[in-house]
């Protein structure tokens, strides 16, 4: 489109505001201004959409100034408005050549700036006669008008837009008649092949679990069977053959012994690892104090021997796979009794709370917030998230005995309920877990 033409539709596009006269009249009775226009301005041109002339300033709509005689040409480069209240007084517009061009004392110019950020050109007005512009209420007017010019332009550019969507939506609506029928059997040919590539998927993924299945039988099985054999000989060699031994002999089979047992403790792990994979997701409603009473219960002996203490604070009801929620639980107290401080009574404390928090999505939810903190000997936080990887541990296998598979069940136990679990510590000030559990 030839510059000329935008320019022409610019200023009629002004022109069709319905409420540009009044803006116009009410800048000059607020102002005491005699001139007060609206003005196009591009790289090119400065011309007149709109005005309001009461000094014979002598210009009409689709008049030009030329454009490096106004000060709306630097207002189109920093886009900031420019006030003057009394030319003579303002050393910085004193000696401009556009005042001394023109013949004004009191300026005022607010840039009109589109949405997508584009200058569009002034709101502007002058006055042979100082006048008192700088105050609150003159900038704030001349700010809310110029802005409403801009969303009036922006409005009749986005009706035209739609307009504009709408026939082409019509045209292209009229094409996908004509291929509505091709489509859909199209469509009804990627179904068929879709649904057939689907069935292929759950026929491997049940192989799949029939396989896993398989290697946890044979973990619990045909795997320990042997392992129970070596650990018994070694322990009837090192008993009853002790006398023909030498001390070195003796050192041997206990490291056999040793390692056998740290083969059983790493196959039982990963049996549990397998068997939480696997199984079904069957959600009860539960008060956790009696899990927690369990799990209490089943740990009785290590509790004893740490002369540990259990604080069970506020419990709820929570919908849990019950046999996975107390294995989270008792892997969670035995890492608290485990990496408890040396010659130091142990306390543990858990507590429970329903909340509403905001999930992935930002949808607001109830949650179970379940919390559990030890006093033992914490770790480093930059392991926060590490801790839950499989066949990760922190401590040394010579001082804490263990595979590393214990939290990763606590987490796919968690990720099995749909909810989150963190873990915060500091080296020597214990260690705290916060688990968070949908609620229906």
């Amino acid at each position: 489109m030839h510059p000329d033409i935008n320019i022409a539709r610019d200023i009629d596009d002004i022109r069709q505001i319905p409420i540009i006269e009044n803006i116009l009249k009410v800048v000059c009775q607020t102002t005491g201004m005699g001139f007060s226009a609206v003005a196009r301005v591009t790289d090119e041109k400065w011309v007149t959409c709109s005005v309001k002339d009461d000094i014979a300033f002598g210009l009409s709509p689709g008049d030009e100034l030329d454009l490096k005689t106004t000060i709306c040409d630097e207002i189109r480069h920093h886009h900031n408005p420019v006030i003057i209240d009394h030319v003579d007084e303002d050393e910085e517009f004193k000696d401009h050549h556009t005042p001394l061009k023109y013949g004004f004392q009191s300026y005022i110019s607010f840039p009109i700036i589109r949405k997508d950020g584009r200058f569009f050109g002034t709101l502007c007005a002058i006055d042979p006669q100082p006048r008192e512009l700088k105050s609150t209420n003159t900038l704030e007017l001349f700010r809310l008008f110029s802005e409403l010019i801009s969303f009036h332009l922006n409005a009749k550019d986005q009706l035209e837009s739609t307009q504009t969507t709408l026939e082409k939506e019509r045209e292209q609506h009229k094409i996908n008649e004509e291929n509505t029928k091709k489509f859909t059997e199209i469509l009804e040919k990627e179904v068929k092949s879709r649904t057939k590539q689907l069935e292929e998927n759950y026929n491997a993924l049940k192989k799949l679990n029939k396989d896993l299945e398989s290697f946890a039988y044979i973990s619990s099985h045909d795997l320990q069977e042997p392992l129970r054999k070596i650990q018994t000989f070694a322990g009837l060699i090192s008993e009853k053959e002790a006398a023909n031994l030498s001390q070195q002999g003796k050192d041997y089979f206990n490291r056999i012994k040793n390692s056998a047992e740290r083969m059983q403790l790493l196959i039982n792990d990963l049996l549990a690892y397998s068997r939480t994979s696997m199984s079904e997701r069957k959600l009860e409603t539960i008060h956790l104090a009696d899990t927690v009473k369990e799990v209490i219960e089943d740990l009785k002996e290590e509790i004893e021997f740490k002369n540990a203490t259990i604080k069970v604070g506020k419990m709820c009801d929570g919908e849990i796979i019950p046999f996975q929620f107390r294995q989270l639980l008792y892997n969670i107290f035995g890492n608290a009794l485990k990496f408890a401080k040396p010659d130091a009574q142990p306390i543990i404390s858990i507590d429970c709370e329903i909340v509403e928090k905001s999930n992935e999505d930002g949808i607001l939810k109830k949650w179970c917030h379940i919390n559990i903190t030890d006093d033992g000997i914490g770790f480093d936080q930059k392991y926060g998230e590490k801790i839950f990887e499989l066949f990760r541990s922190l401590h040394p296998k010579e001082d804490y005995n263990g595979t590393g598979i214990g939290l990763a069940i606590v987490k796919k136990i968690v990720d099995n309920h749909g909810g989150t679990i963190s873990a915060s510590s500091e080296l020597g000030k214990g260690a705290s877990f916060d688990i968070y559990i949908p609620v229906s």
